[in-house]
């Protein structure tokens, strides 16, 4: 008999195709999941779960769900699991690393050169009728070539993005918990710094942390207070690192001069302060949103779950204590 696993919302049709052949799926084929009352009912007969970062699995949850084996989550990030939780319950969970990384490098560097080159105004401006003329100083911006960028975080999509920088030219200062060997740095450019000079001194400053409780209001009104006026924030990293309300004040008073986001602190709600800024280029959680970079996380979550529930080790084990006791 096949093991039982419920997918909690669309997937792309490759990943389906090949759960299909090793188990038995339930699949929910819609963009809306399920409510926490829906989930418990419909993972009670079943050993794994493929998720997304809206189903939440609080210890709680997951008391509630002794014959689940796996949680496979299709993203990088798994803040939405309690993964000591799911440890100590031995339940396996896997996410899909690295496969994302160069597409979210390319959507950082997209929401940085259309908030500094005042894209989005310009589009609607266009659009709206208000285009009559040529003029010397119409919707001008910020220069990216040259400038100094400050990368907050330096796993594999922070180092992607200090790859692309090295084409414009720039100053890269980074700040991490640890250090990189210097033959990293010479090879990639990059200047250690404090994080309060990075923030002095970057005209962007692009975040790349995970959401940890030491990363949470990372960016509050005392660090952008120490930015410069002109000085433009992106994150494609986790909405909560970001203090959104004190990040609205700063974007509306002038204290720095643009932001670019793709993650919100209490997704997919934004803070009503930045809605009407145009200083502020928002995003619906798309950076990873390319066709073949989208497939292949879900394909990667698919084979993630065939290992674990056919008695090998996942290729993306995030517990991985577990393994080979579990």
């Amino acid at each position: 008999m096949k093991p039982k696993v419920l997918i909690t919302k669309r997937l792309y049709p490759e990943a389906i195709q090949h759960l299909r052949q090793f188990t038995e799926i339930e699949y929910n084929n819609a963009e809306e999941g399920f409510t926490a009352e829906e989930l418990l009912k419909r993972l009670a007969d079943k050993q794994g779960v493929v998720s997304q970062l809206t189903d939440k699995f609080t210890a709680e949850v997951m008391d509630k769900l002794p014959n689940l084996k796996v949680i496979s989550n299709v993203a990088v990030g798994f803040d939405n699991i309690d993964i000591p939780g799911a440890t100590k319950r031995r339940t396996l969970v896997t996410n899909t690393p690295e496969v994302l990384t160069e597409t979210t490098a390319d959507f950082t560097f997209a929401l940085l050169m259309a908030t500094a080159r005042r894209v989005v105004e310009g589009d609607a401006f266009l659009r709206s009728g208000q285009y009559q003329e040529w003029q010397i100083d119409l919707l001008c911006g910020y220069d990216i070539h040259h400038r100094t960028l400050g990368l907050i975080g330096l796993g594999r999509i922070g180092k992607a993005v200090a790859r692309r920088a090295r084409g414009f030219e720039m100053i890269v200062l980074y700040h991490d918990a640890v250090r990189l060997p210097r033959e990293v740095e010479r090879g990639l450019g990059l200047e250690f710094a404090p994080l309060d000079t990075l923030l002095a001194e970057s005209d962007f400053i692009s975040l790349h942390v995970p959401l940890l409780p030491e990363t949470h209001h990372l960016i509050g009104a005392p660090q952008l207070a120490k930015m410069k006026r002109t000085a433009i924030l992106i994150n494609t990293s986790r909405g909560p690192v970001v203090n959104e309300e004190a990040l609205a004040r700063a974007l509306a008073s002038g204290r720095i001069a643009g932001a670019g986001l793709d993650v919100y602190e209490h997704e997919p709600t934004v803070h009503t302060g930045l809605l009407d800024l145009k200083n502020a280029v928002l995003q619906p959680h798309i950076a990873s949103a390319s066709i073949d970079t989208r497939t292949r996380m879900c394909v990667m979550a698919a084979d993630n779950m065939v290992a674990a529930l056919n008695g090998r080790r996942p290729p993306n084990l995030v517990n991985v204590e577990l393994w080979p006791q579990a």
